[in-house]
Parts: C-alpha cells; structure tokens; sequence
C-alpha cells in the first residue's frame, strides 16, 4: 500500500523522530564544518515559525527567501510553511523590478534576506511594497525600520505558545498550496507555480526511493534554491529519507567541497559538468606522454564499457584494469567517489560531456522535467538509462509525445496546481483531462526512453519552410573543442547560421589543437588558424546534419552569455529574444554576405 499523503511538516517531525541526533544539516563557518541534528532543526523549524507568528504572517500570505544555499534558507521556507504561509525563493541574479514583481505578486508580507547586500535591494523597493511588514537579515544587524535580525525573529517566537502554531499545521492538508516556485522565464514576467504539499512530498518521496537515498547518505546544496530542482533533491529529498544535506560555501569552492563532503549523489546542471570538463582537460593538456597514452586507453575502454552497461555493445574484458589505473583516481580527484548518482538537468546537455564522463567511469543520469511538474517527470537510473536520453517517466505518472509537434505531455501526483493569480496561463498549460503541456518537442522510444529536442516556440522555421530544432544542432556545436555556448539561428530566414562563444577554460586545449598561439578568447577569434579550426569541426558537426540543418555561417564571440547580463536565464536556459536584439549587427552581418566563420571579440 501507498502511504497516506502527508504535509511537509509532517514529514519533517516523522523524520526528526526517527533520525534525531543524526546529522541533518552541515555548513561550514569559521572553517569548520558545523552540525545541525534532525531533532535540532525541526526545532529550529518551530521557534521560527513561531516568530513569523509574532510578526502577524497570516495564512496564505507570502514569504520571500532571497540568499545563498544555507540553514537558514531552509529553516525560514519549513517555517514560513509552518505558519501557514506560502514560501517564495528569490534568485539572487535577479534584477531589482523583478524583485518587486515577485514580491508584490506573492503578496509577502515578510522577506528573509542572506545578508546587507540583499537587504539593500529590498530597502530601495519597500515603498512599492504596501504589503510587505518586515525584513528579516540571516547574518548581521540593521538599525533600520522593521528590519530584524535573524536572532531577534527566534526570540521573539519564545512569546508565542505551542498552541498557536500547532492550530496552524493543523489546518493543513495534503492538496494546500505548499509553496510557490517563480519560473524564471525567457521571455515576459515569471509565473508563479503553485505546488501542492502532496506534489512535494510525493515526488521528493519518489525521487529519493530511485536513487535509494539512504539515512546516512550525503547530498551537497550549490545550485538556487529558487529552483525546484535543488529544492526537490537537496531539501525535501533528504527530508523524506533523513540523509544528511551539506552546504557548499560558493559555486567557487564547489570542487574544494566535493573532496570534503565525498556525497552519495551529486546533481548538476550541464553548465557545472561542462566546466568540470573543461577544467579536466585543460589539466590532461599537460600531462607527460605516457599518461595522455594510458588515460586516452582507459577513456576508449570506459566509453565501451559504459555503453555495454546499457546493452548497447559488449564489456571490454580490460575495464577493470581502466577503472583500477585511472577512472577510480579520477573519481577520487573530484570528490565523487562514493557516488551513486550523478544526474543533470534543468537544460541541454550535449553528447560530447555526457561520452566524456561516460568513459572515465561517471554515467550521467538525465532528467528531464519543468517547475510545473515539481521537477522531475523522467529520470535515469544504474541499470536503467541511455546516454542521450532524458530516462523514463517517474512510477505512478504518465507520459506522452503527442500532437502534431509531437508535444511531451505528462500526468501524475506530481502536476502542480496552476499558476497564481493567472488562471488564463494556466488552462493554456493545464487541460481538463489533467495532462500539463510542458511546449517541449521530443519522442519516446519502444523502451520508454524520452528523447527531448526542442521547444515548440523555439523551433526554427526557415524562409524554405523547414521546420529546424535549434537544441539539437547547439548539444553538437557545444561538444567543439574551445566552444563554451552556441546560439543557432535562422527562423524566416534562407539558412542556418550560428552564433558561438570561446570558453576562456577550454581555450588551452583547443589551441594547442590548432596550433595556435591564442591565450585569450579574443586573440582566439582573431587568430587564422583557431578560426580554421573551429571552421573545420562545425564542417564535421554539418556531416551530422540533414542539409538543411547545417551551418553555412558562423561568428565567434569572446564574450560569454551570462546570467548577470540577461543573456541566460538562472538555469542557464538561451534567453533567444535578448540575444537577437543584443547581437543584432553580428546576425545581421552573417545574412548579408559576411564570410564563413567570421569573428567578433566583443
């Protein structure tokens, strides 16, 4: 039998009951590793939640959590639920009107902030925010109006008695709106996405079942937490199971930390395994000959063997010998050598990274899924997964490529309720039969295996009527050595053309490919021979390619499309209307006759 549906806070006081003194969260300060038991945190939970009752939070009004991946974030979104409120996470990228959009539309009543930067933020905004009463500062002070310290807010809940908070969680049931998730968007103003308690639980339940989540398993949190996809692995997916969540101290110690924390299941997005990648062959480029020979061995028999695990092919009889001499050094290297799972998600991944960790030894398991669907819809798993393919649908949901586009449609526990405040947006996405249409084109094979190829509104129809999926052609152009990120174009146009970006850490290896002397993405794309040898692998990538698919023209660009520029959105995903507009002249220059392979260093 199933078990019964629960609240989120439900499962955190089982767990808590069960695991007690064992570790539940870890964070380093002061250069030391510090503890939190789960008898600990649910606690914490409580009295937090107690002082948002202090402070007036009503039920169903917002919270707003803007921060960097801590305790703190976690407690203040468990506590914010507690008190019947409607937890909303913040992208620390996020422009300050967007703030305020969000903010205003939650109608949070309350805004945790990490630290005086974001608080700053806030402060320039709150006279637009009439509903908003009090901002609460995780780390410091501020002698500001009602702003509060993180300190003061736990105090303060000491006043408040046990009665009224549990009358609170009481009055929760499994269908309530748990928490509201912000689609980050490429085009218009996001969309809140409501998630049920049942959705959170259901699929964190789910998910950590799948990959066996242990209670003594290990995950570390780095990505947003404004994303459903680290909420659903790193907070509600060790909750379900008890296993132990380890805050990395940046993006930038990540590496550092993955050697600390050695986790059992390690999730990144392509962006994070791309420079992996690049930081690892930069550090193969130097390598003594004889090494390049015995690891270039044990890649050809790890790739082999990794697909012989899939059935596609036979086990070469020397992979254990590969995997002694080289794949399990470099597994300990990166931090991953007690991992069971490593997975991606979130955007495209080209086949290149996957096949590059594949024959050292690191399967990738791809899921594929979307904020309305509370993350995963497909997933891969040891024994069961495709290199290329984004896995098979969750158990207990349902899975189609259907309609003339081949729509990828699914249904299940695990479909969200709609979007807040925009029931138009949500019968476009959500049909009365229940299946959510996610706009994304893909096929299922005989085997159940999803293979994603575009979205319906990016694909490009070119002026010859030839419908073209950018996706595909970009996972090919991005497995060229040297190219960090690539924009394909041609919508109502004679051709397709790409724009491509130099990746400063793949550069090294790349160059001494082409013989060139380019230490710089911008002496890289005034270089001749760089130039012809980029020309030459996207001339390889064409011989893949349906005719009208290829690329007839390509740009360089030095500079890299980023978050902070508007470029991408915070999941790395192209943002296609602000780069047209931002490199107008450079696509414009690629249809009016400028030659093939063309570079730009701006």
């Amino acid at each position: 039998m199933p078990p019964e549906p629960q609240t989120v806070i439900e499962v955190l006081e089982s767990t808590a009951r069960r695991q007690g003194s064992r570790p539940a969260l870890r964070v380093k300060r002061g250069g030391e590793w510090r503890t939190t038991s789960w008898t600990e945190y649910a606690t914490e939970v409580r009295q937090v939640a107690k002082g948002l009752l202090a402070l007036g939070l009503q039920p169903g009004q917002g919270v707003v959590i803007m921060g960097y991946n801590r305790p703190e974030w976690y407690i203040a979104d468990l506590a914010a639920i507690a008190a019947g409120g409607v937890p909303t996470g913040v992208y620390t990228t996020t422009a300050p009107d967007q703030v305020r959009y969000i903010t205003d539309h939650c109608e949070a009543a309350v805004a945790v902030v990490e630290n005086r930067g974001y608080l700053e933020t806030f402060l320039k905004i709150w006279p637009q925010l009439p509903k908003l009463q009090a901002i609460v500062l995780m780390e410091g002070e501020s002698h500001e109006d009602r702003v509060r310290s993180w300190g003061w807010l736990r105090d303060l809940g000491g006043g408040v008695p046990d009665a009224d908070l549990d009358a609170r969680l009481a009055a929760q049931k499994p269908d309530d709106l748990c928490t509201l998730i912000y689609t980050s968007g490429t085009t218009g103003e996001p969309k809140g996405v409501m998630l049920s308690h049942h959705n959170v639980v259901w699929t964190a339940r789910q998910l950590a079942n799948a990959y066996e989540f242990g209670d003594d398993g290990n995950v570390i949190s780095y990505l947003p937490l404004s994303h459903i996809a680290e909420q659903i692995i790193s907070f509600h997916g060790t909750m379900s199971k008890g296993g132990c969540t380890w805050f990395a101290e940046s993006l930038e110690q990540l590496g550092e930390n993955l050697r600390e924390v050695r986790p059992q299941f390690f999730f990144g997005v392509p962006r994070v395994w791309e420079k992996i990648q690049a930081k690892m062959q930069a550090a193969g480029a130097a390598n003594p000959p004889l090494r390049k020979k015995l690891v270039a061995w044990a890649r050809r028999v790890g790739l082999a063997a990794g697909y012989a695990e899939q059935g596609r092919g036979s086990k070469p009889l020397l992979a254990p010998l590969a995997k002694k001499l080289v794949h399990s050094k470099v597994r300990q290297r990166l931090g991953l050598d007690r991992a069971v799972i490593c997975a991606t998600s979130a955007a495209p991944i080209s086949l290149d990274t996957l096949e590059f960790f594949l024959s050292l030894g690191i399967p990738i398991y791809e899921v594929y899924g979307m904020s309305e669907c509370t993350g995963p819809t497909t997933f891969s798993v040891p024994g069961r997964y495709h290199t290329g393919k984004a896995g098979f649908a969750i158990p207990g949901t349902e899975l189609a490529s259907a309609g003339e586009q081949q729509e990828i449609r699914m249904r299940g526990p695990h479909v969200f309720l709609g979007y807040y405040k925009n029931e138009a947006a949500t019968r476009e996405t959500l049909d009365e039969e229940g299946w959510l249409h996610s706009g994304d084109v893909g096929t299922i094979d005989e085997n159940g295996f999803l293979k994603v190829t575009d979205r319906i509104k990016e694909l490009i129809i070119t002026s010859g009527g030839k419908n073209i999926a950018p996706q595909l052609i970009e996972g090919k152009l991005k497995g060229i050595p040297g190219i960090g990120q690539a924009v394909v174009l041609g919508d109502r146009k004679n051709f397709v053309a790409a724009l491509l970006t130099v990746d400063p850490e793949r550069l090294p290896g790349a160059a001494a490919q082409a013989g060139s002397p380019a230490k710089t993405p911008e002496e890289a794309v005034a270089c001749p021979r760089f130039r012809a040898f980029v020309d030459a692998q996207v001339d390889a990538v064409n011989g893949t390619l349906a005719r009208y698919e290829s690329v007839r023209k390509h740009t360089l660009l030095a500079k890299q499309l980023t978050v902070e520029d508007g470029e991408l959105t915070p999941t790395m995903k192209l943002k296609r209307r602000v780069i047209n507009q931002r490199y107008a002249a450079e696509i414009a220059a690629l249809y009016e006759g400028a030659p093939a392979g063309a570079a730009v260093a701006g």
